[in-house]
């Protein structure tokens, strides 16, 4: 991928591996701009997310790597901020930094994409929690608060599949979407997971696509190996509904580059 811009840290207590560990795997793949977007601090499921107290370290290790590197590759400082009514930081959402990416992982107290919760998907009406899930997906978007929306279709990742149409499902989330000018990340994550295939499906990129929403890419990497992994596959994903241009950004703004 010429542009990777969701990457961890150790900081978020579930990933392996070093700052510069990671760039250098990048360089390695080809990737020009290499951007580290890890789980933001929050009063909530402190197990799977820097401090508070580690946003400077975090900021830090990606400046410094960014100087190091700069000759090499851009490196890109973000934040993934869970989007979670009622636990919303001001301190967070107001960090100085190149983007964030809004991500849902959480229906009320329930951590869908955890393996340790899995259990809870019996017996649910399934089309009820999409339709939830992609309310919250909506109103992160209407919050005007994140310049990237993360792994749209993330409740999918056990293969607990919607029995209505997933179009239909995620209208309202993607008009919303358009609404607040925001790009979509193709996550390669999806390919490492149970239902094999990248966020967003190709159902979703197609609708997506046809309201001109631009794109950008992330491994979602948690350990060196990841960096880049199934990115010739996500991006060869993004050219078969036409696009050959990602969004990138610094300090805020987007820019988008060829392919």
């Amino acid at each position: 991928m010429r542009v990777d811009l969701h990457n961890h840290t150790i900081l978020c207590n579930h990933a392996t591996g070093t700052v510069a560990e990671y760039v250098e795997a990048a360089m390695e793949c080809g990737t020009q701009f290499f951007g580290f977007s890890d789980h933001a601090p929050m009063h909530y499921d402190p197990k799977y997310r820097m401090g508070f107290d580690q946003m400077e370290l975090y900021e830090s290790w990606v400046k410094e790597a960014a100087e190091r590197y700069a000759d090499k590759i851009t490196v890109l400082l973000g934040y993934e901020i869970d989007y979670l009514p009622g636990y919303m930081d001001e301190n967070v959402l107001s960090r100085p930094c190149d983007y964030l990416i809004g991500s849902v992982h959480f229906i009320d107290d329930w951590g869908f994409d955890n393996p340790e919760f899995i259990g809870r998907y019996a017996g649910v009406d399934i089309d009820d929690v999409y339709r939830r899930y992609f309310g919250l997906i909506e109103a992160m978007a209407l919050s005007g608060a994140f310049d990237i929306v993360g792994h749209l279709d993330l409740l999918k990742v056990f293969k607990y599949l919607p029995t209505g149409d997933i179009r239909l499902l995620a209208n309202n989330a993607l008009k919303a979407i358009k609404q607040a000018n925001m790009t979509i990340e193709i996550n390669a994550s999806g390919y490492r997971k149970p239902i094999g295939e990248a966020y967003p499906s190709p159902l979703l990129i197609e609708q997506i696509a046809e309201l001109d929403i631009p794109i950008t890419f992330g491994s979602d990497a948690h350990c060196v190996e990841q960096i880049g992994l199934f990115g010739e596959d996500a991006e060869t994903l993004a050219r078969s509904f036409g696009y050959d241009k990602c969004a990138l950004y610094r300090g805020r703004d987007r820019e988008m580059i060829k392919f």
